[in-house]
């Protein structure tokens, strides 16, 4: 099928998607372009649904809803004794998709666990440098010092050691960066002197094959037939209608142009629970929103700038306005329905006299910086620029001269990584395993500096603590040394820490067995439409 053909087809679908039901077509408003396919070099929820959640698996897998890890590629595993190895059994006569690209000769097995993984472990491997080379996740979360080898057992039986122990270490490889490519796949594009179309035109063994990308409009997906969880994916056809504003992508589901619409705009909620046409699911969300400070550039390598910001930043406005009540202000970096989370932390009060007179004794005057705001929509910021500007105008009241800035979605993740950065980004987090170690690791540990962790924050004392708990089996300790390093955090504040919000789903009341995920993921694959 030609683009123009397939673009045509899926212009009908879209118009049409009420009627589409019969044929078990989905329309997904999305609310941005995935900025590829390869999950491993991404951190964005927006290129996790169009890539993991869709077309890949992975060795282990988050049930649907739940923070709860269960089989995926892997049937079952084991652990020894001293907590260094794990070896993983994995299922047998697993097909990769088979699409117009691709036509695989061979099924999953050993060597495509250790493609996915060596290629993000060793500086040598022929695909470490291919797309970029970005392994966020990877590198953010210290993998490259955690696993000392992969190893083949035999085509059904993988064995990971590890340096040290790791106690989030199953829940990590549910996470989307563990997604499963083919070994066989990235071998034929290589010799076809493609190695980057591993990232443009993906190959898994999830439910839905990738049919066809138009960036900036829409993505095609068909059903997986061999899928290996029977019964699923219910859907025949997937189609990711790419939709950046809330308020268009409402009005194509009140239209029935499509079925389900992420992160609605807090302002139509109201009707949106009142209408007989639309079903809106809510769940308490697993996330954070902060201002994150590049603290390796001056003034914001100081602490006692950082937190003479924080002060002057009316967090409770920013509630009432940009979430319309739909959440609540942080004061730590990990929500409050995360074990660990430290109650008795207090907050930094609004206080802009205070604010000014800290910005003053640290010989700070005439400061003009840079708020980025993201160009997207997201459960933990439902409107960026608003945000900012509410910050600009609690900025200038003590003296500080703000300019917002932002980018396309893809360049604004990028940019943003930058340690010479200017200003401070908006961005935030979605639990990605239910463990405070991805948060405090991964956004703010020093090896997420230039990736992950958008503070460019390396700080010792609360580096040691995290690492430490890593590697502990003790859920009691685990918790006391979270709960200290959240203290730390607020003395050194390197985000200023927003909001955690409540995360609303609305759907077409024909679609049927959709879950609201806590880790922010948006999954089809037990999805149904009613006839």
């Amino acid at each position: 099928m030609s683009l123009r053909t397939l673009l045509a087809t899926t212009g009908l679908l879209i118009a049409t998607a009420g009627a589409a039901a019969a044929q078990g077509t989905l329309v997904y408003c999305s609310e941005g372009s995935p900025e590829g396919f390869d999950p491993a070099l991404y951190t964005s929820g927006t290129t996790f649904d169009a890539s993991s959640q869709t077309v890949y698996s992975r060795l282990v897998e988050f049930k649907t809803g739940t923070t709860e890890v269960v089989p995926g590629l892997a049937e079952s595993w084991e652990v020894s004794e001293d907590g260094l190895e794990y070896t993983f059994k994995l299922r047998g006569d697993i097909p990769f998709h088979t699409t117009s690209f691709f036509t695989p000769s061979r099924t999953f097995n050993a060597d495509d666990v250790i493609f996915t993984f060596e290629r993000q472990l060793k500086d040598d491997h022929p695909f470490h440098t291919a797309s970029g080379g970005t392994w966020e996740y990877f590198d953010g979360m210290s993998m490259g010092d955690l696993i000392a080898s992969i190893e083949k057992v035999d085509d059904l039986t993988v064995k990971f050691k590890l340096n040290r122990t790791e106690a989030p270490f199953i829940a990590n490889l549910a996470m989307d960066f563990a997604s499963i490519l083919s070994a066989e796949y990235a071998d034929s594009l290589a010799a076809a002197g493609t190695p980057e179309m591993l990232n443009q035109e993906p190959v898994g063994t999830g439910p839905f094959q990738f049919v066809a990308y138009q960036k900036d409009a829409v993505i095609r997906y068909t059903k997986n037939p061999a899928y290996f969880r029977d019964g699923l994916p219910k859907l025949d056809n997937l189609i990711f209608a790419i939709t950046p504003d809330a308020s268009v992508r409402y009005q194509k589901l009140q239209a029935g142009e499509c079925h389900v619409m992420p992160y609605p705009n807090p302002a139509d909620l109201a009707e949106m629970s009142d209408s007989e046409d639309i079903v809106l699911k809510e769940q308490e969300g697993l996330n954070v929103g902060y201002l994150a400070y590049n603290t390796q550039v001056a003034p914001f390598d100081n602490p006692v700038v950082r937190k003479a910001l924080n002060m002057a930043i009316d967090k409770q406005a920013i509630i009432d306005v940009v979430f319309q009540g739909a959440g609540q202000v942080a004061k730590n970096p990990i929500p409050p329905t995360m074990w660990s989370y430290n109650e008795a932390v207090t907050d930094d009060n609004y206080d802009p006299e205070a604010a000014k007179a800290m910005l003053a004794e640290a010989g700070v005057s005439d400061l003009d910086m840079k708020i980025w705001a993201m160009p997207v929509q997201r459960p933990y910021n439902p409107n960026a620029r608003r945000m900012a500007e509410l910050m600009q105008a609690d900025f200038a009241e003590v003296g500080v001269d703000v300019e917002i800035v932002s980018y396309e979605w893809g360049e604004y993740l990028d940019r943003s990584k930058d340690v010479d950065r200017d200003g401070a980004v908006l961005l935030g987090w979605t639990g990605d395993n239910g463990d405070p170690d991805n948060f405090l690791a991964v956004l703010l540990g020093c090896d997420g500096v230039g990736g992950s962790n958008r503070a460019q924050w390396c700080y010792e004392p609360f580096e040691e603590i995290i690492q430490k708990a890593k590697t502990s089996s003790d859920a009691a300790e685990r918790t006391a040394l979270y709960e200290e390093a959240q203290v730390i955090f607020k003395e050194q504040a390197p985000w200023a820490t927003i909001a955690h919000s409540v995360v609303f789903m609305p759907l077409r009341p024909e679609v049927e067995g959709y879950v609201v995920h806590p880790l922010g993921s948006h999954i089809f694959t037990e999805v149904s439409l009613a006839e």
